[in-house]
């Protein structure tokens, strides 16, 4: 080659070595700025973003067990809004007569004193009851008895906590078909005994009209919250809407409804936003907050494709943060994750249960599409 030539030859390989390593700069760089974005809190991103602190939440959910963890870590770096998995339920606290246990809900209510945090109650009258309130041989006096005992002990208490702004009172009371929840067989069963105290005059279960009773005249300073399950089946939300619209019209105080969503693969189509649409906007129309209380996906195979079922988990979360979003001005909305992080499920329709982390403590896809939705609001 003459000397030009080499010359050429060597700018034109001194380029192509400078246009890699630019793509590989422009990549690192594009990579690091994705993560440090998902790494910012959600806490943080409403802070920075104006969300009402008043009238938008976003918090999760962490068993007793967790506490002192790296559960309890990841918490605390996203989230100030805290729901007590099941630490707060009858058949914990007072699972039979002359039987109290407090020592978990102590443990939370500090630990919500020393972290600054909002807390949901999640003690509500519902199917998760002792097996004592479940056996067959429970009259309806004795329920009435143990009822009274402990939801009024429970709403005197959390009543003089600062840290608590909501408490379930009720939780999983209609059927998908839209008939009232009722006690079966046995005492190891998931039911709900509740029930057998009776229906009264106006067609509505005694322990709803009760519970309702209780939390008003013993929990002035909390909000009152009706939690239920299922999906968007209409018959079982207009029962609920209708025990809601019966409760107030005899003087008691609702003051948010409440969705679990237990989400499945296939859920959230077109016409269930619609209805999930109307719902929220009936919350709001009759003076009552919308939470999402227990959000996660429920996933039946045993070992399913996860990157796959990742990405149907972030497709349905954006629906659900997207339609809280857009409803921000209307009135007070709340999400709560039920877990921090990945876990085996108990039954059939849950052999896998996905939460925003997984079992490595790794952030899923659905969270950090969260974290987007909430900065492109």
């Amino acid at each position: 080659k003459t000397i030009l030539e080499f010359i050429f030859s060597y700018f034109n390989l001194l380029n192509l070595k400078m246009n890699k390593l630019f793509l590989f700069l422009s990549a690192a760089f594009l990579f690091n700025a994705i993560n440090c974005q998902n790494n910012i809190s959600i806490k943080k991103i409403i802070e920075e973003n104006n969300y009402s602190k008043d009238s938008f939440f976003i918090g999760a959910t962490f068993n007793h067990f967790q506490l002192n963890s790296e559960i309890e870590e990841l918490f605390l770096k996203e989230f100030n809004y805290l729901t007590p998995a099941n630490s707060f339920k009858q058949t914990v606290i007072h699972p039979k007569p002359n039987v109290w246990r407090w020592e978990r809900y102590n443990d939370f209510i500090n630990f919500a004193n020393e972290n600054d945090l909002i807390l949901r109650v999640h003690g509500p009258i519902s199917p998760q009851a002792s097996k004592w309130v479940k056996d067959d041989i429970r009259t309806e006096d004795e329920l009435s008895i143990i009822l009274d005992e402990f939801f009024i002990e429970l709403c005197k208490k959390v009543n003089k906590e600062s840290a608590v702004r909501w408490m379930d009172v009720v939780n999983e009371t209609v059927l998908r078909n839209g008939e009232w929840f009722k006690e079966k067989p046995g005492n190891n069963k998931w039911e709900n005994p509740w029930t057998q105290i009776g229906i009264n005059d106006d067609g509505f279960p005694k322990y709803i009209v009760r519970s309702f009773e209780i939390a008003k005249e013993y929990a002035p300073n909390i909000k009152l919250v009706y939690n239920h399950n299922g999906g968007m089946e209409k018959v079982m939300w207009e029962k609920i809407m209708e025990t809601i619209t019966y409760l107030k019209s005899k003087g008691l105080r609702v003051d948010a409804i409440g969705w679990q969503a237990h989400l499945r693969t296939n859920s959230l189509s077109n016409e269930d936003l619609k209805y999930l649409d109307y719902l929220i906007d009936w919350a709001h129309s009759n003076n009552l907050e919308f939470h999402v209380t227990e959000l996660n996906l429920w996933v039946k195979e045993e070992t399913p494709n996860l990157d796959s079922i990742q990405n149907i988990q972030a497709e349905l979360y954006k629906k659900i943060i997207d339609k809280m979003i857009s409803k921000k001005n209307n009135g007070v909305v709340a999400l709560n994750f039920w877990g921090i992080k990945d876990r085996k499920g108990p039954n059939k329709l849950n052999k896998n249960i996905l939460s925003i982390y997984d079992q490595s403590l790794h952030s899923n896809p659905a969270l950090n599409t969260i974290k987007r939705s909430l900065k492109s609001k």
